[in-house]
């Protein structure tokens, strides 16, 4: 099937969606099959004259599946179709309601704002009564929020002195790149080394950041190292047997997250091996070691709608499997390698997660865009989305520095430490969800404001000039706060 689009409907640097819904009629069977919606354009820098994937989705015999593709040309093409196809031999594909349109980013940070304000805000009033004096003055100033942002970090970041200063500035949390995985801790069988890991998370005690152990066993095939993959059943269940313990038991009460079993909507080397139920048996050990830390799932794509492979639906699936083993989800983890995001299909994915009640964190953001001022708007996509939405209770970058990243067009710091335009957004964001009130004290020593939640300190001048210092937290509630500071 193919749609042609207008002539000069199209323009550069600019975000469209593809939105329609697609059935499968005819006699080649009755399961799903993988459908895909490509771009094919001429003359638009988006691989010229060729098919650029947009959309793939798995779509059931006899229904209607919604599908949600983006796209984003360099320059304005001479033409431009989109084709719908894939299905198998002797399967019609029935298309209707396909539409491509430009997002309206601006009217979408619009609407967020009262979700942001739900989400994120609390009324409080403060009770000065004699500290306040006659006629004083008040200046409400946050200090941190309690929103948590995080970054990706590694043994050699950590030797660079802007890397250090940015992260230690503008984040609370920290994940290691690879120094905790299994294949860099036992890279050949018996050969255990935490020297790595251990350097590392001794820096973020030293910075006061919190940590998310990633990972603690990797579903995908090509990420298990060659030993572990050589092993019969017989020798493989103690081998993990081992790594759970020695892991977990080390480093008891110093991981606030793990990432259990990494990307099971992608990979299955465990279950496959050890059977099905082989993941809960790794959460429920994990949580008899570690009581305290929270246990994630964590794959990537969920957040995109456009891999069959990573639907919420599937991942909510898996949560339950889990969950009926006995294991205890505590977190579920969205990756967040994203290109070309739309925030309502970022948004209806963690509308439908967040139905499960469990924390959602996004746990490797980076949003790829050679070009920084595209960065930057996509950036701005994504955390407004993940602020704006109750159920998500933090964000972790995959890294923000030049040459220090695993896509290397997501850097927010330029490589000699400037901060580029997506650095920019970042930190302008971060300003914007703080506080910063004043006003007069009524009547009755009390002063109302409505504030993120988060570390405060309250300046209160007296009408003779005497100044005081009161510092106090707003903790998220649906009722008025009344703090009494005063006492």
């Amino acid at each position: 099937m193919r749609q042609a689009i207008p002539d000069g409907a199209l323009k550069p640097r600019v975000t469209y969606r593809v939105t329609g819904w697609i059935s499968l009629q005819g006699t080649a069977g009755s399961g799903a099959a993988e459908v895909r919606v490509s771009l094919r354009v001429e003359g638009g820098g988006s691989d010229d004259e060729a098919c650029s994937w947009v959309e793939c989705a798995e779509v059931a015999a006899g229904g209607w599946t919604e599908i949600n593709g983006t796209f984003r040309l360099k320059t304005e093409p001479r033409a431009a179709s989109v084709y719908v196809h894939g299905a198998p031999a002797g399967v019609d594909v029935m298309v209707k309601d396909l539409r491509v349109f430009a997002t309206d980013r601006q009217s979408r940070f619009r609407e967020l704002q009262d979700k942001t304000d739900k989400a994120r805000k609390r009324d409080v009033v403060l009770k000065l009564g004699g500290a306040a004096g006659e006629a004083a003055s008040i200046r409400v100033v946050q200090l941190d929020n309690a929103f948590p942002f995080g970054s990706c970090i590694n043994g050699t970041v950590v030797q660079n002195g802007a890397f250090v200063d940015f992260f230690s500035n503008h984040f609370s949390w920290a994940v290691f790149e690879n120094e905790l995985k299994w294949y860099h801790t036992e890279p050949q069988q018996g050969q255990v080394s935490y020297a790595d890991a251990d350097a590392l998370l001794g820096f973020c005690e030293r910075h006061g950041k919190r940590v998310r152990g990633h990972c603690v066993f990797w579903a995908v095939e090509s990420n298990v190292q060659q030993w572990v993959k050589d092993l019969g059943r017989d020798d493989l269940q103690p081998a993990v047997k081992a790594r759970l313990e020695g892991l977990v038991s080390r480093y008891a009460g110093r991981f606030g997250h793990y990432d259990v079993n990494n990307e099971m909507l992608h990979g299955r080397f465990f279950r496959d091996r050890l059977g099905e139920g082989a993941p809960a048996i790794m959460f429920r050990e994990a949580a008899r070691i570690d009581p305290g830390a929270q246990l994630f799932v964590n794959d990537y794509n969920v957040e995109c709608g456009d891999d069959p492979n990573a639907t919420p639906d599937k991942y909510m699936e898996l949560i339950s499997e889990l969950q009926r083993g006995g294991a205890t989800v505590g977190g579920i983890g969205l990756q967040g390698h994203v290109t070309r995001p739309v925030g309502e299909v970022v948004s209806g994915a963690l509308d439908r997660l967040a139905a499960t009640g469990i924390p959602i964190w996004f746990t490797e953001l980076d949003v790829s865009e050679p070009d920084v001022g595209l960065r930057a708007a996509d950036l701005e996509v994504m955390l407004r989305e993940a602020f704006a939405h109750p159920a998500v209770h933090g964000v972790v970058l995959w890294g923000f520095m030049q040459g220090q990243m695993w896509r290397q067009d997501a850097y927010l710091v330029d490589a000699d430490g400037t901060v580029n335009e997506a650095g920019q957004m970042f930190l302008n964001l971060q300003r914007e969800w703080k506080t910063d009130v004043r006003g007069n004290v009524d009547g009755d020593g009390s002063f109302a404001f409505r504030g993120f939640h988060g570390s405060y300190v309250a300046q209160i001048v007296s009408e003779a000039g005497e100044v005081q210092l009161k510092a106090f937290t707003v903790e998220k509630g649906d009722t008025t706060l009344v703090l009494d500071l005063d006492a």
